[in-house]
């Protein structure tokens, strides 16, 4: 019995079934000779339309015209198992019947090209079939690919029955199925991987391993596994750490749960319920420290400790910037401080005033005015004081520098502001001192001590602001106490000075002023 796979090779014809003639009468005569080529030429002619009947369908495809695969045997697959692998699915082979023996070339040319039509179908499945088994296709898909596979069933046995076209169709709608098993590979990964994100969100770690696994087996060159296992790694550690802040939180020891939170969310910083609980915790604290910073603010306020009640607002305040409860309390610090400190601005000019420190208790009145320009006791205090405040320096500048007093102007003037001073009733102790003060100074400043100036007869000598004493060898001049300068000059000599100081506590030394220099 022949294989349906055998080329069918045409029969031999033999066009001159007589014996062939002896060389000698081949070679007699031109028309025997032309005889000769013409049954040749037919001959030939017969041999290559055979082939072209018989052979040619059998070793070109119809559709593509080449030769058939040589990859896929003739052997017909077992029935599949109930997990099929792709090696246990054999390429189907028929043995022809003895009514396939008597088919006409033509009929098994066509039987052959269709035959060869479903091995190339089976081919392609099976090639599929080892793609999905080397992604473990059983361990996550196994009723789909069980379900792609019996059409590959179904197919082997109409191949047996050698319905070919059928077989066909039945190969081709199980690559289908597994082509649409392997083009589902790409969602079934994102979802294994959206499950394992979740899993590991929501702490359960057996979920997520499973669902890792799952999604390695698909795929394990896929780059989202690698921080997904490094995730899983780190989450016992993190859920204790979740842990132990809730408990911390329950014990209202918030900073403690938020340090714990954000060692946390060091370990996974994609864990978003971490971040949440982290960012949660946070304003807790963040709220506990508001609370804890106004409570103090009020308290130092109560006991007017302004600067610390300002610290305690304007911490809240940079806590919580838009607290208008902290802003009230800033504008209430400023309000009780300002009432406090006019209250012991008053009580501090009047006990200045008491003391006779006018200047002092003018600039405690001005300070008030600064904080409320408009507070009554300020501005009357403000004009008491300014007088006796600028009386007081007057008699100051005057008692501490006497020798102003040699000035006759000077001395004018102080005299006058005796009178205006003396004219205060009632004068008050520190007033009183004064201008017993000043009028001994005055005394004394318009009492002369007797000077005596030398000269050569020779130099022109000038008191400065008191007179010009042309030339001579002595001069007695009496001088009101104070400082004095003495200028010499004479033709072709450098001119001199000599200043000298007059006072009542020891008596003059002489004045010498000659000019001895040459120019």
């Amino acid at each position: 019995m022949s294989s349906p796979n055998r080329p069918v090779e045409p029969a031999p014809f033999d066009l001159n079934p007589t014996a062939a003639p002896e060389p000698e009468q081949q070679r007699s005569g031109p028309s025997r000779h032309s005889s000769l080529l013409t049954t040749i030429a037919l001959a030939a002619l017969v041999v290559l339309a055979l082939l072209v009947i018989f052979w040619l369908p059998g070793a070109v495809d119809p559709v593509t015209n080449t030769p058939p695969a040589r990859t896929v045997t003739e052997e017909v697959a077992p029935a599949l198992s109930a997990k099929p692998s792709a090696k246990q699915i054999a390429q189907p082979a028929v043995e022809d019947s003895d009514d396939a023996s008597k088919a006409s070339p033509w009929s098994d040319a066509q039987t052959a090209r269709l035959r060869r039509e479903a091995q190339d179908a089976l081919q392609t499945l099976l090639e599929l079939q080892f793609e999905l088994e080397e992604q473990m296709v059983l361990q996550w898909a196994s009723a789909d690919y069980s379900a792609a596979l019996a059409f590959a069933k179904t197919g082997d046995e109409l191949y047996k029955a050698r319905e070919f076209l059928a077989a066909t169709e039945q190969y081709q709608q199980g690559t289908q199925a597994l082509e649409a098993l392997q083009a589902s590979i790409p969602e079934r990964l994102t979802s294994l991987l959206q499950q394992t994100v979740e899993a590991i969100e929501a702490g359960r770690i057996k979920e997520a391993q499973a669902a890792f696994d799952m999604a390695t087996l698909i795929d394990p060159d896929e780059s989202q596994l690698e921080p997904l296992a490094q995730r899983l790694e780190r989450l016992p550690r993190l859920l204790d750490l979740l842990e132990q802040a809730k408990a911390a939180e329950s014990e209202n020891e918030l900073q403690t749960a938020v340090g714990l939170l954000q060692e946390a969310t060091e370990i996974d910083p994609e864990h978003r319920y971490a971040q949440q609980e982290l960012s949660r915790v946070q304003a807790a604290r963040l709220a506990q420290q508001f609370a804890e910073a106004m409570t103090a603010g009020y308290g130092a306020l109560e006991d007017n400790r302004y600067d610390l009640a300002r610290q305690g607002f304007n911490k809240a305040l940079a806590l919580q910037p838009d607290s208008y409860e902290a802003q009230n309390a800033l504008t209430e610090v400023k309000s009780a401080e300002s009432a406090y400190r006019l209250a012991s601005l008053r009580e501090l000019a009047k006990d200045l005033e008491r003391q006779e420190q006018w200047q002092r208790a003018h600039d405690a009145y001005k300070q008030a005015l600064a904080i409320a320009p408009a507070v009554v006791f300020a501005r009357e205090g403000l004009s008491r004081t300014q007088p006796r405040a600028d009386m007081e320096r007057q008699l100051l500048l005057l008692i501490e520098r006497p020798g102003r007093l040699s000035d006759p102007s000077v001395a004018q003037s102080a005299q006058q502001l005796l009178t205006k001073a003396r004219a205060i009733s009632p004068p008050g102790p520190r007033l009183q001192q004064q201008i017993g003060t000043l009028t001994r100074l005055l005394q004394t400043a318009n009492t002369p001590v007797s000077v005596l100036l030398q000269s050569d007869l020779e130099t022109e000598v000038i008191v400065y602001k008191v007179a010009r004493l042309g030339r001579f060898q002595q001069r007695q001049m009496d001088l009101r106490p104070g400082t004095y300068t003495a200028v010499g000059s004479r033709d072709g000599f450098r001119d001199v000075r000599r200043e000298f100081t007059v006072t009542h506590d020891n008596p003059p030394e002489p004045v010498t002023v000659i000019c001895t220099e040459p120019i």
